[in-house]
């Protein structure tokens, strides 16, 4: 399966590239893979020993020429991709996200200490979303990055990437990532090869991991009822890192599992080789 893996052009992975990108194939010194829709990842290959820029900001690229970029949930302005290769040339391209529409998901019963937190836990919030904004600033020459991620286990999706969600009666920000429902104590898996950068219990988020893929792709797990690996740890695709649970700000046992490039929250469903989970 590991060859599959590495095409990330299969089935609805390659749906998503817009007709202006090209496959990373062909002799082309600057191609594209992976999704361009808001919300999508995309793995840029430029020639080995290229310098690479998206929107004025240098790139992190490997060996072989591999690059992240990210486009937000509501992202409409091009990325504006520029390769300074070896032999002096370069190339320019504009590559558009494509817009999408996002769902509203109103959700009851929850606790009203994570609706409306007092003055200590809305203090004890902020100091842990520093700590996870802190850890995916990190721009490793990690390997996971390029390659599709497996969902983390069998499931039924309950929460989907974008949609606006109400909870109680009180309108939220959107919801970006995927929540992945299945019964407590499931094992959760590493989407793909990594480092952990945080393994640790929040308030709003429970057990929470969160894995560093290198070039600032990590992917996080949420609501853990049982933490397997601690920061500093590396991980294989496939890994056993926790069990699903119902911890921090949940009304059921499930994951919400998310993707970001550095800052921005991006739609793991779009960068897997299948639109949902396997059943269990």
């Amino acid at each position: 399966m590991r060859i599959a893996r590495r095409e990330f052009l299969a089935a609805g992975v390659a749906a998503v590239l817009t007709p202006n990108l090209a496959r990373a194939d062909g002799g082309t010194r600057l191609s594209f893979r992976g999704s361009t829709e808001q919300g999508g990842l995309v793995i840029g290959k430029a020639a080995p020993g290229a310098k690479i820029s998206v929107d004025g900001a240098s790139l992190l690229v490997s060996p072989q020429g591999d690059f992240a970029f990210g486009f937000s949930y509501d992202r409409v302005d091009a990325a504006h991709v520029v390769a300074q290769f070896a032999d002096g040339t370069s190339e320019a391209r504009d590559v558009s996200p494509v817009v999408r529409q996002y769902e509203t998901q109103s959700i009851n019963g929850l606790p009203e200490k994570f609706v409306s937190p007092s003055p200590e836990e809305l203090a004890r919030i902020h100091r842990e979303a520093s700590l996870i904004v802190e850890a995916r600033k990190r721009d490793t020459d990690g390997v996971g990055f390029d390659e599709p991620l497996d969902w983390p286990f069998p499931g039924i999706i309950t929460g989907v990437y974008g949609s606006r969600r109400i909870l109680d009666g009180t309108p939220m920000a959107p919801h970006l990532g995927v929540d992945i429902a299945a019964p407590e104590g499931t094992p959760i898996h590493a989407a793909a090869d990594a480092a952990v950068s945080i393994a640790d219990d929040y308030y709003l988020d429970g057990g929470f991991t969160l894995l560093d893929h290198g070039h600032g792709v990590s992917t996080c797990y949420l609501h853990q009822s049982k933490r397997f690996v601690k920061a500093g740890d590396k991980v294989a695709r496939g890994d056993v890192i926790g069990l699903v649970g119902q911890t921090g700000r949940a009304t059921g046992p499930h994951t919400h599992w998310g993707l970001c490039w550095f800052q921005v929250k991006l739609d793991p469903s779009r960068s897997t080789l299948t639109p949902e989970p396997p059943k269990a």
